[in-house]
């Protein structure tokens, strides 16, 4: 469901919901309800402003490029066994809890 945000000029709020894309919230009564918040001293029938925003687009990265930018991918095979699809050369290439030696080397790929 879509992400909106919208402001209501009675009380300089700016709230953020989400609600089907046809759903029309014309005042501050329905986005308080929508978003689950009081309505506090404010009027219901406050009009409040649909505040556009800049549509965020997702795109699949592979393995091999999360192993390149330094993320590591944990993919659960069985109970407590999780293979490393973006190990490094020194790295195990299955991490199995219980076994610390098999454990991703966090330390090498998170610096300050």
């Amino acid at each position: 469901m879509p992400t909106y945000e919208y402001y209501c000029e009675a009380n300089k709020q700016r709230v953020t919901v989400q609600h089907p894309m046809d759903l029309h919230v014309p005042d501050w009564g329905m986005l308080c309800y929508l978003s689950g918040t009081s309505l506090g001293p404010t009027d219901p029938q406050a009009s409040v402003r649909y505040l556009p925003s800049v549509p965020v687009v997702h795109r699949r990265v592979g393995d091999s490029e999360l192993k390149e930018r330094g993320f590591t991918k944990l993919v659960r095979r069985d109970v407590g066994v999780y293979e490393n699809v973006t190990a490094l050369d020194k790295e195990a290439r299955y991490f199995v809890a219980g076994k610390p030696e098999t454990a991703p080397h966090l330390n090498k790929k998170i610096g300050d």
